[in-house]
C-alpha cells in the first residue's frame, strides 16, 4: 500500500462540494486522530478548464501540490494552465495509479456539472476520510500515489502557477 492516499468525492454541485470542504477542514482541525495534508475542490470553469483557485497550491507548509494531484486526476485536455511547461504533460503521462477511463468517468462527472472534494492523507486516514466525505453527501473513492509521483509533484509545486480561474 502507497503512503499517501488521494480520496475524492463527487458532489452534484460547486457548492455542496465548497460547503463539505469547509465541513471537512472543521472536521480535521476538532479530530486528534485526523490531520489532512490538504484539501481541494475541482470543479470546471465556464470555458471547460479546471479552477485552480479552487485546488490550492500546497499542502500547509510542506508536500504535494494538491491541485496538480487533483489535475492529475482529470483527462490531460482539462488541466491546461495548472503549472507551466510540460511538467504537468510529463507527470500526467507517468499517472499516479489511475487508469485512463477513470479520468475520464471523472472528467466527465466534472463536465457534467457536478465538483469534487480531493484530500490528500495519509493511507491510514484515508478510510475514515472517504467515511466524513460520504456522510457530507459525495461519492468517496480512494486512489494510492505513487511515492515518486508524489515526489515529482513537490517538485512541480514549487514552481509558479497560474491564475486562471
Amino acid at each position: 500500500m502507497a503512503s499517501k492516499q488521494v480520496t475524492l468525492a463527487i458532489f452534484k454541485d460547486e457548492a455542496s462540494a465548497d460547503q463539505a470542504a469547509e465541513a471537512l477542514k472543521r472536521w480535521d482541525g476538532a479530530s486528534d486522530d485526523i490531520k489532512l495534508k490538504s484539501v481541494g475542490v475541482l470543479v470546471l470553469n465556464e470555458k471547460g478548464e479546471l479552477k485552480t483557485d479552487k485546488m490550492g497550491r500546497r499542502s500547509s507548509g510542506k508536500g504535494a501540490g494538491i491541485g496538480i494531484i487533483l489535475a492529475m486526476l482529470t483527462p490531460v485536455g482539462l488541466v491546461a494552465g495548472i503549472i507551466g511547461g510540460g511538467v504537468l504533460g510529463a507527470l500526467h503521462h507517468k499517472g499516479i495509479g489511475l487508469s485512463d477511463q477513470d479520468r475520464e468517468r471523472i472528467g466527465g462527472e466534472l463536465a457534467g456539472g457536478k465538483a469534487a472534494v480531493g484530500v490528500l492523507s495519509d493511507s491510514s486516514e484515508s478510510a475514515a476520510i472517504s467515511a466524513k466525505l460520504t456522510e457530507l453527501g459525495g461519492a468517496a473513492e480512494v486512489h494510492d500515489l505513487d511515492d515518486q509521483a508524489v515526489a515529482e509533484v513537490d517538485a512541480a509545486a514549487a514552481e509558479p502557477v497560474a491564475t486562471t480561474t
